[in-house]
């Protein structure tokens, strides 16, 4: 497979991009602040205290070499440890370490508790930005999940919700450790202060170098995320009961590992070949840091020699820049490293800013109740996004309102389209639907959708409970059991739910332990049931009785149009025996209406309809 993301290829951040990304580091820790106020204060005020403890060990430490060195001067000459302790000579220094004891205690005690802090606050933090991830999801029009690139940054935010919380823990570490860095720098002006700048200039060459490879770690990771997706896509079909026997039968597994091991090859040899020389030009840079380090303590240590500097002091400057250099290092390859997570917030960030263009109006009206006259389709017209062919056009008809209308058509023809269209998932590109007189834009979106019932041919196998499986139709209704009920024995699902071993209580598919799978048209009873939960006003059933035989969809037909007298009900199947029981018949082809009328009325007219029905009706012969 040649790689399509070959050096250059992919987008590269310009270094005003990079600093530019930082002005997510605000909106981000403001999310992190209202994930927990209480948590956020503990871990930044625990950090504050932490980061002057350094010096403060340090610089005891130096206190406690000086005083080993002014007993040993004093030439005391203790013959036991005893006679040392009880002549008191002593006791500044076991005060010195006793004080150097509990700063190594309360470092590591607050070490402890600013771990404990981030562990929670980042699982916080993770599910509340996953739940209004899937709030904004839930906003978004349908046409949204059918665009390839949208489901690449839906993709990129997913993965922001779990993997930025390391930057909060960075962040708030930069914080500790610029203030440990101030309280070494305060002490080291007072003995050399040049070499504070010698030692930040040593250390610029690894924080550009660090800042060029977090740019192309994230290009890379950018460019290749429909890459990542497939990798997802094929381990799901590679490991799934779902297709698990089509990939026996058809010894799919060989191809699919190949096809996993084809992809993920090509995305390891690209982060290998980015980490190779990211580790070749990380060593040479940071070389010259701990160059400047050296040279910086060589001259402590002439310094010490020539008397200057006590061997305390020589301790004490020698660690302090050590640290400072450490800190140094890692405050400016962190600051690279937050610069480039920045860039990822842009996922994140972008993804929220994503506007539905089909909403409520600002004065949205409710929906009729009961509706009188019904809907009007006038020169109605769509085309999805970046396709040539109109889906539908030129449009007219009524469905009147207590009628039952059946679509009929061949596969293309527009059907399900018409639906989506009826139901609001998408607006049409020209003319307009009225419903009772007046244009469907002008009702909310969340009354009209809740007025509408639709089983779609691809409808939802949830890994749910039976019952929660048809209260999802009307999720405020959830836990009434006698609705439920009522709406499986409409569906004629209540004996099959009857005999699974705890009934609605039973969890459905295979996904799970517990789990009971049911065959195709069992799931299909289920998901007529939740149609019948939510009693709309408009009822639409777009195949979704294709997997039972010709009896029983008939069947289900016949009970439907029962039940749903009063309604406004739409029917979409391809035989001909169920959908000649509708009040009325529209037959579609190429996505323009093509005639309509009764049953009767199209077999007396001829044309399409005649002609399917007729080459149905000889399948039976």
């Amino acid at each position: 497979m040649s790689d399509p993301h070959a050096a250059g290829a992919a987008p590269r951040p310009s270094l005003r991009e990079r600093f530019n990304a930082l002005r997510n580091l605000p909106p981000f820790l403001r999310m992190v602040w209202s994930t927990s106020p209480l948590l956020s204060l503990m871990t930044i005020g625990l950090r504050v205290v932490r980061a002057l403890l350094p010096v403060a060990t340090l610089y005891v430490g130096k206190l406690i070499i000086d005083e080993a060195v002014r007993l040993v001067a004093a030439g005391n000459g203790f013959d036991t440890l005893g006679n040392a302790w009880h002549s008191g000579q002593l006791d500044t220094l076991l005060s010195l370490l006793a004080l150097e004891f509990a700063l190594a205690i309360g470092s590591d005690l607050l070490g402890r508790l600013v771990s404990y802090g981030d562990a929670l606050l980042s699982e916080l933090f993770t599910n509340a930005t996953s739940v209004r991830l899937m709030e904004h999801a839930a906003t978004l029009d349908l046409e949204d999940f059918e665009d390839p690139d949208l489901q690449d940054k839906l993709d990129r935010a997913r993965r922001q919700t779990m993997g930025r919380m390391n930057l909060m823990s960075q962040l708030f570490g930069q914080v500790q450790d610029a203030i440990t860095v101030v309280s070494f720098a305060a002490g080291l002006l007072v003995y050399a202060p040049w070499l504070i700048v010698l030692l930040a200039v040593a250390l610029v060459p690894a924080f550009v170098g660090e800042a060029h490879f977090n740019a192309l770690g994230y290009s890379l990771n950018f460019a290749w995320t429909p890459e990542r997706r497939q990798l997802e896509y094929v381990k799901q079909m590679g490991a799934s009961v779902d297709t698990a026997k089509e990939v026996k039968i058809f010894n799919l597994h060989r191809f699919l590992i190949a096809r996993y091991r084809e992809l993920a090859d090509a995305l390891f040899h690209a982060n290998r070949a980015l980490a190779r020389r990211r580790a070749m030009w990380g060593a040479l840079l940071a070389a010259l840091g701990t160059l400047g380090y050296y040279v910086a303590y060589g001259y402590i240590a002439w310094r010490t020699v020539r008397g200057d500097f006590s061997i305390g002091d020589l301790t004490f400057l020698a660690g302090s820049f050590l640290r400072l250099r450490q800190l140094l290092e890692g405050l400016l390859v962190g600051f690279s490293q937050v610069a480039g997570q920045a860039l990822y917030l842009d996922d994140l960030f972008s993804f929220f800013e994503i506007q539905p263009e089909i909403a409520s109006p600002a004065n949205a009206a409710a929906v009729p109740r009961p509706i009188a006259r019904g809907f009007t389709f006038e020169n109605v017209g769509f085309r999805y996004p970046d396709a040539e062919k109109w889906a539908l056009r030129g449009l007219d008809f009524e469905l009147r309102a207590g009628e039952v209308l059946a679509l009929v058509g061949e596969n293309g023809a527009g059907k399900t389209t018409l639906v989506k269209l009826l139901a609001r998932l998408y607006d049409p590109d020209e003319g307009r639907i009225l419903l009772d007189g007046r244009d469907l834009r002008d009702y909310d979106l969340d009354d009209l959708r809740g007025n509408v019932g639709v089983i779609f041919q691809d409808f939802v196998r949830y890994h749910l409970t039976a019952g929660e499986n048809i209260g999802v139709g009307r999720i405020d209704a959830m836990d009434d059991a006698d609705r439920i009920r009522d709406a499986a024995r409409r569906a004629m699902a209540d004996e099959m739910i009857e005999r699974l071993p705890n009934r609605y209580d039973q969890l459905i598919g295979r996904r799970f332990k517990t789990g009971v799978d049911l065959s195709g048209g069992q799931w299909q009873k289920l998901a007529i049931a939740r149609a019948y939960m939510r009693d709309a006003q408009v009822m639409i059933l777009d195949e979704p009785t294709a997997a039972l035989d010709a009896r029983a969809e008939f069947e289900v037909f016949q009970r439907f149009k029962e039940l749903s007298h009063g309604k406004t009900a739409v029917l979409i199947s391809h035989r001909f025996s169920s959908v000649r029981m509708a009040d009325r018949i529209l037959v579609l082809a190429d996505g323009r209406l093509e005639a309509s009328g009764t049953h009767e009325q199209l077999l007396a007219q001829g044309g399409r309809y005649a002609e399917l029905f007729e080459l149905q009706a000889a399948g039976y012969r």
